[in-house]
């Protein structure tokens, strides 16, 4: 597998990027401060805008080590398909290795199987059909900042998901490869990060295994047309449409089928949610049953305009966004000029997948001066709507509130 990308150095980087056939070394940076900021509407809301990382134009830095990197919003109104090269960036552990040798790259498939298999990406690319899948990879934690009471974690803004083409190989295929034994219950999947001390939990997702061979979970090798990203988990990583990123596994290097429950610390631990309806619990309440996070929930958004924008008395607007519809497909996004009194449908643009985000536009006319208060709210396939009052739980999952915003006609 080639990796193409031309990757240069930006502005003062420290670290140097090399890619060549089926070789990509990454040196993370050493992070100047930036003259550019943005300050989110929520407590120590200010960040910075870095184009300090291989591979990455301008995004905003939460973290440097392990990196987070939220895109910025204006990304989300240039098109369906979020750019490669500003698409957030996640991980858990520290250690993350700095280089990859494509050619030397194996996935193995073991445990409860018939025969153990590795794979290289050349396997991978000529032995199995190739897919294609439209798909939003959402951080569980998306928009963590806004939460009230304030919660723990990585503070995001509303910019921690992204929508790609991925291109790679059903992961079905590779366990009949393997052949799954008849006491299988569960896959577990493994990258090639690392805790930066011996006692950190190795990062390691599952799912059942009726899931995890239902055809549509796939190990993809490419992303809207091109090789991962290095820090989007390159060579290889998981893709699980409809459920959040955290089992999107990235540089995976190592799949079990298993037949006893997993315990593992991200399983039975990390990224628990109240078993509650939307996930929704008061602050401080106790004694709640806990699962492990699962499916995402519709969500929609403004795109083409920003709280506290001025815009024309009289003059008619088009007012855009996107949407995603969770689990499942967007079946209708309503429309609000007058703070969710009315709601009128809107347009949908054109239908990549049930997975994939989904332009809408409705007309706006602002009759007279002052404020209007924009909403929109996404309805999916399976009749689920966004929440006119945002959940709250300790962990900071699953927000998917209607969006609100005011503007002034002026």
């Amino acid at each position: 597998m080639n990796d193409g990308n031309n990757i240069g150095r930006r502005h003062a980087l420290r670290s140097i990027v090399t890619a060549s056939a089926g070789f990509l070394t990454l040196g993370l940076p050493k992070l100047a401060s930036a003259a550019n900021a943005i300050t989110f509407p929520f407590d120590n809301g200010l960040r910075e805008l870095t184009t300090e990382f291989p591979q990455k134009r301008e995004m905003l830095l939460l973290r440097s080590r392990p990196p987070l990197l939220e895109t910025p919003f204006s990304v989300f109104d240039q098109g369906v398909f979020t750019p490669n090269d500003q698409f957030y960036v996640r991980w858990h552990l520290a250690g993350i290795p700095t280089s990859i040798d494509a050619r030397n790259f194996r996935l193995r498939v073991h445990g409860a199987v018939r025969r153990e298999v590795v794979l290289g990406i050349a396997d991978l690319s000529k032995d199995f059909e190739r897919v294609e899948l439209a798909a939003v990879n959402q951080c569980a934690g998306n928009s963590r900042g806004f939460f009230k009471p304030r919660v723990a974690g990585g503070q995001w803004g509303n910019g921690a998901m992204g929508n790609a083409r991925w291109t790679g190989v059903r992961l079905k295929d590779i366990l009949d490869r393997a052949g799954v034994g008849s006491g299988a219950i569960q896959v577990r999947f493994n990258g090639a990060d690392a805790g930066a001390l011996p006692a950190t939990p190795d990062f390691i997702k599952t799912l059942s295994i009726d899931h995890a061979r239902d055809g549509e979970v796939i190990v993809a090798f490419a992303m809207n047309g091109k090789p991962l990203p290095f820090l989007n988990g390159y060579p290889l990583r998981l893709v699980v449409p409809g459920w959040y990123s955290t089992y999107w596994v990235k540089m995976l290097d190592d799949i079990e089928v298993i037949d006893t429950p997993d315990t593992n610390f991200w399983m039975a631990k990390a990224y628990q949610i109240p078993d509650t309806p939307h996930a929704d619990v008061l602050p401080g309440q106790t004694g709640v049953a806990t699962v492990p996070i699962n499916r995402m929930v519709p969500r929609s958004f403004i795109t083409n305009v920003s709280d506290g924008s001025v815009v024309d008395i009289a003059r008619p607007q088009t007012i855009r966004g996107i949407a995603f519809g969770g689990d499942t497909g967007v079946r209708e996004v309503l429309f609000s000029a007058d703070d969710g009194t009315s709601w009128t449908p809107a347009k949908l643009g054109q239908n990549f997948g049930k997975y994939s985000f989904r332009r809408w536009e409705a007309p706006f006319v602002p009759r007279h001066a002052g404020q209007f208060v924009l909403k929109v709210k996404a309805v999916n396939d399976d009749g689920t709507q966004q929440p006119d009052k945002p959940n709250w739980n300790p962990g900071g999952y699953m927000r998917n509130v209607v969006e609100s915003m005011t503007v002034v006609a002026a």
